[in-house]
């Protein structure tokens, strides 16, 4: 039996204009769900029925590869906006931002929904341009004023929301009448995140199980999607996979801290480094590289990762990567690892060369070709690619293009049914 708690919903915000323009009411519907730390090879692992389906009837790819570093916020809004995190300027989950003089941190709530770090176009921010109605159950970016623009229904973040709460809403925005109805709704799951975080990816009782939860809340989405008769398209992805480490290899911070010549930012796959006034960058690199023990040492222009040359000056001068299944803690959250009886756990965040950080793309509805796989794409292209679907305009600077996934839609990707 359900108890009260599992009818818990956030408080649900309204924002800017609420009706669809005549042109926005022809438009088919686009629903991009993410599975935070759904891993590229989890469906074929454990088999689940629901998505399994949905992929035979739709499309999928063998794997979406991240943005670096392959962290949820800079991955989550690269999707939304089709650009690099070195341009939309989310660059990882904590960061020194020399503009604000302020470390964002995803933890802080005043920063999280402070517009003024988020740069590029979301999708929603796109779709409010056109006159399209949009709605967010949870998505990196949608409760911040991106341009003074916010999706047109949206909600707080709450972690404790259960998955049916989350899918009732979805289901409750399709049945709205049509002009008040989103075109774009973006909805977002963290349970195979948490999980893998808990007991490392190579866990399949753990992982098997949540993934089967999960697949249910799934199923009634698409059940219910379905029953509207609405020409809906599902597209599923997730901001990155995840890898395996012991707690035995955890790199204490505090090691390579030293406050009189810069400060840092910590991610545990990847340190930013800032010097502080008038202390030369090289004399911090040689500093830290006799430190070497486990990790190395990068002048960011050199960093490893980067598809391009880093030119956002909030990634600071220095970057220390600890080697592939190492990873930088705190003394405290190490010995607390220690006491743990589970010796090893999951993390991401390293390079993407490394296929474990890869995550998933699926997408099945009527602008898309029926059982069709192609090779791993960039996340970069998810956000033309919605674009394309509901005939928004895309902006001149992503990063994105719509070549990479025009393949997998059928010529007309913007045709619809009658509401």
């Amino acid at each position: 039996m359900c108890i009260a708690s599992c009818m818990r919903t956030s408080k649900l915000s309204v924002s800017g204009p609420t009706v669809n323009s005549k042109a926005a009411l022809k438009k088919p519907y686009v629903i991009l769900i993410s599975l935070d730390g759904f891993r590229w090879d989890y469906v074929e692992r454990f088999a689940p029925p629901h998505l399994s389906t949905f992929i035979k009837n739709g499309v999928g790819a063998e794997s979406l590869i991240p943005s670096f570093p392959s962290k949820t916020f800079p991955n989550h809004y690269t999707i939304a906006t089709g650009m690099y995190p070195d341009n939309h300027g989310i660059i990882d989950n904590t960061f020194y931002s020399y503009e604000k003089e302020a470390t964002y941190s995803i933890s802080n709530r005043a920063m999280v929904q402070d517009g003024s770090f988020y740069g590029g176009s979301p999708i929603w921010v796109q779709a409010d341009k056109a006159d399209v109605v949009s709605a967010s159950y949870f998505f990196v970016g949608s409760e911040a004023d991106v341009q003074g623009r916010r999706p047109t229904y949206y909600f707080p973040y709450d972690h404790n929301i259960k998955n049916e709460v989350r899918v009732k809403q979805t289901l409750d925005w399709l049945t709205l009448p049509a002009k008040k109805r989103p075109h774009i709704i973006t909805l977002y799951f963290s349970d195979m995140d948490d999980i893998g975080h808990r007991f490392g990816p190579n866990n399949d009782e753990e992982l098997g199980k949540t993934l089967l939860a999960l697949d249910n809340n799934l199923g009634d989405l698409f059940a219910g999607v379905d029953a509207t008769g609405l020409p809906v398209n599902i597209i599923i992805v997730s901001d990155h996979g995840m890898t395996e480490i012991k707690n035995t290899d955890l790199i204490p911070i505090e090691k390579i801290e030293e406050d009189s010549l810069y400060s840092i930012a910590n991610d545990g796959a990847m340190v930013h480094v800032y010097p502080k006034d008038n202390v030369p960058v090289d004399a911090i690199y040689h500093f830290l590289q006799e430190k070497e023990l486990h990790f190395k040492v990068y002048k960011t222009e050199n960093a490893p990762g980067f598809e391009y040359k880093p030119m956002n000056k909030n990634w600071g001068a220095i970057q220390i990567i600890p080697d592939y299944g190492y990873y930088f803690s705190t003394l405290i959250q190490i010995e607390l690892k220690k006491k743990n009886p589970t010796a090893v756990f999951g993390v991401h965040g390293y390079d993407t060369d490394h296929k474990d950080m890869h995550g998933i793309f699926y997408a099945k509805g009527p602008a898309f070709k029926k059982g069709v796989t192609i090779p791993s794409v960039k996340n970069i292209h998810v956000y033309p690619l919605m674009c394309e679907i509901l005939d928004l305009e895309v902006p001149n600077n992503i990063d994105g293009t719509i070549d990479q996934l025009e393949n997998v839609l059928n010529s007309s990707p913007h045709k619809t049914s009658k509401d």
